[in-house]
């Protein structure tokens, strides 16, 4: 009841607000973007043309996440709003819905993903389509037919910028196909605290088990946590993660499920699931943040890293990587 009425104040706020602070000419686009892996996509083929902002920052989880007063003076000053859609964000639908009338607000997975391509659950869609690169890469022209409509005399640097990412995507892909092919067939199964990585299990040839679907609003049962203790004895998987964004405690249970049958099996480390890493870091990219994830999934479940594509070379100088 409580979130319900803070929602109804921001919503109100925002009825009463000016519209964005729309600039002209060489200005940048004012762009607000629900969450990491969407602001990343925005401020790489939008470069100097457009000044992108990011709601839920890292170690925020999207699916929780409920809209503060701070937020009012952000949401009034963008003039572009980017968001995931398929109630990724759905503690503020109605902020979005409100923010429609004054201002560009889309659903970018939503329009650039086709039906066919999604994967679904109890009538429910999966949003975490950042896991496959494949289809990530779709949001890419997307966004930047947004930025171009919005700053005309940019769209040629934007159409440059767009075609050196896809590149880049399309190398990305390829190196984390050859590492996880590198993991033991028999060790390719992916034991999470929730269902994010079921576009990554399918893109790249693992077999998902997650304790929660793929919302984190309702909590784990106990029923769930003793059945994904069971499958991981008898699947024997070397190593379970924790995510970035979720409280460890419901990993936690589950070891204690599969050391109360008689078994034990390490942590593989923390992936980032529905937020990235901290900006200025590697894994505070897209790229960087993928490549994390493949690299931590690979080393605990006894795969090796590809070599490092020549497409990525100058990410990897930019970020201090090595290759």
């Amino acid at each position: 009841m409580q979130r319900a009425v803070k929602a109804g104040i921001l919503v109100a706020a925002l009825t009463m607000a000016a519209g964005p602070v729309r600039a002209t000419g060489p200005e940048p686009v004012p762009v607000l973007a629900t969450v990491g892996m969407i602001g990343d996509l925005a401020a790489t083929v939008g470069g100097t043309c457009a000044a992108v902002e990011v709601l839920i920052g890292p170690g925020n989880d999207p699916h929780l996440y409920q809209p503060r007063a701070s937020d009012i003076s952000r949401l009034q000053q963008a003039q572009v709003v980017l968001h995931q859609g398929f109630n990724l964000e759905g503690r503020l639908g109605a902020v979005l819905a409100r923010l429609e009338r004054d201002r560009v607000v889309m659903a970018v997975g939503e329009r650039a993903v086709p039906v066919d391509l999604l994967l679904e659950a109890d009538g429910a869609i999966d949003p975490h389509l950042w896991m496959d690169v494949t289809l990530w890469a779709r949001l890419v022209p997307v966004i930047a037919e947004v930025l171009a409509v919005e700053r005309p005399d940019c769209a040629a640097d934007i159409a440059a910028r767009t075609e050196v990412f896809a590149r880049e995507l399309v190398a990305l892909d390829g190196w984390v196909r050859q590492t996880i092919a590198s993991i033991p067939e028999a060790q390719r199964v992916l034991v999470t605290a929730h269902d994010a990585f079921g576009y990554f299990a399918r893109a790249y040839g693992v077999r998902e088990v997650a304790i929660q679907g793929f919302s984190t609003e309702s909590e784990a049962s106990v029923a769930d946590i003793r059945d994904v203790a069971s499958e991981v004895v008898s699947s024997g998987v070397p190593a379970v993660f924790v995510e970035s964004t979720i409280n460890p405690r419901t990993m936690q249970a589950m070891l204690e499920a599969v050391a109360a049958q008689g078994a034990q099996v390490g942590l593989g480390g923390a992936l980032f699931s529905d937020a990235m890493g901290e900006a200025g870091t590697p894994e505070g990219s897209y790229i960087g943040m993928i490549r994390s994830n493949a690299l931590t999934i690979a080393g605990a479940l006894g795969g090796t890293p590809a070599p490092w594509p020549e497409d990525l070379a100058a990410w990897a100088e930019r970020y201090g990587v090595a290759p």
